[in-house]
């Protein structure tokens, strides 16, 4: 038979329960201060498990003081038993917890640090955590004395019919994965579908992928369908790309001045305007013998997509004033209309239409 505590034993047991809530003070002041030091360092993995274990260790403790006291304590059997348990349950929850946070984000941090991984992918995430959470779980079911070998069985039958039910999340899960581990797009890469949809790509999670557009909305675009649809990745395989600019000039001009000019003025923006690339060489093709003009293209180099609009925009600012400076004519289209009355024939010439030249006959 159990005898009723004693004074002293209720001294103990205090005594016990404060200890284990000192250091549960102690030991947080101390990892607050590692934390300090953590975050001056490059690597973010030790700022991670220094965070973890500032939830994991004063909670430690406190079950540990809490343990003791329980101990000290005449308890009867059941309750003892009972006391071990809920304390056995709680320290598995906090390291389990602890655990996902950790490992969920030495995930992130290693794909953030790595070339060609989805640095902002919570699908790597998501899993992971899903999966420690998932054992944290079945070791709780086991310490209570569950059998958790019926319930494996359960979710093995069960599966089929859940994997059934979820065809279209499980399919957009398997496409999200499928995407990533392919490396076609990654989060921050620019793209564009055939269906008309472009922007950055923000995140990729376990159902869907997020975009945002250059006009700052967001457009969510299921997994399965980003899988399956015609898609053009402007950053890879590399970030920066060249941007085409159509020019004209007329049949009198002097095209190896043009050609000088025009050379001038490209490496006049590729050095001075943001988002252009300094060491692009300046490329100009001629190629059309238009109605009124001869056609060449301008070829510039700019570091990423959304750095083309900008650069075209100084581009052609920049190139309309040397123009002007230098006499070099840029015609307008023109069309030749012949009007006949009777057995005249009047020609009469349009200019401001980029038609073809064609007559016209009144009666």
């Amino acid at each position: 038979m159990n005898r009723t505590p004693t004074l002293d034993d209720l001294v103990l047991a205090g005594i016990a329960l404060g200890a284990g809530l000192l250091l549960a003070f102690l030991s947080r002041t101390l990892l607050h201060w590692l934390g300090g030091h953590a975050k001056r360092t490059r690597w973010s993995g030790d700022d991670v498990i220094v965070d973890a274990l500032r939830s994991v260790v004063p909670w430690a403790a406190i079950a540990g003081g809490a343990a003791a006291a329980a101990a000290v304590l005449p308890l009867t059997g059941v309750v003892q038993h009972h006391a071990d348990q809920t304390l056995q349950v709680w320290l598995i929850a906090v390291v389990t917890f602890s655990a996902a946070r950790v490992i969920a984000g030495l995930v992130r941090t290693v794909t953030q640090s790595r070339s060609g991984v989805a640095g902002s992918a919570t699908i790597f995430v998501n899993i992971t955590r899903v999966l420690v959470l998932a054992i944290g779980f079945l070791i709780v079911l086991q310490t209570l004395g569950i059998s958790i070998a019926p319930l494996l069985t359960a979710l093995g039958v069960g599966g089929l019919a859940v994997a059934l039910a979820l065809q279209d999340t499980l399919a957009n899960l398997f496409a999200g994965v499928h995407i990533l581990a392919s490396r076609t797009v990654q989060p921050g890469d620019y793209i564009r579908l055939s269906s008309g949809e472009e922007g950055y790509v923000v995140d990729i999670n376990w159902r869907q992928t997020t975009v945002r557009q250059l006009s700052n909305n967001l457009v969510v675009i299921p997994n399965g369908q980003l899988a399956k649809a015609n898609m053009t990745n402007y950053t890879r395989p590399e970030q920066e790309l060249t941007v085409l600019v159509q020019v004209g000039v007329g049949y009198d001009s002097d095209l190896e001045h043009v050609e000088r000019v025009t050379a001038e003025v490209v490496a006049e923006v590729m050095t001075d305007v943001t988002g252009a690339v300094p060491d692009h060489e300046p490329a100009i093709r001629f190629h059309t013998f238009g109605d009124s003009r001869i056609g060449f293209t301008v070829i510039l180099g700019v570091g990423e997509f959304s750095d083309q609009y900008r650069v075209k925009h100084e581009f052609i600012k920049r190139l309309h004033r040397r123009y002007r400076e230098e006499g070099i004519r840029i015609p307008a289209p023109t069309r030749t209309v012949a009007l006949q009355q009777g057995s005249v024939v009047i020609p009469q010439q349009r200019s401001g239409e980029e038609t073809t030249p064609e007559s016209a006959r009144t009666e």
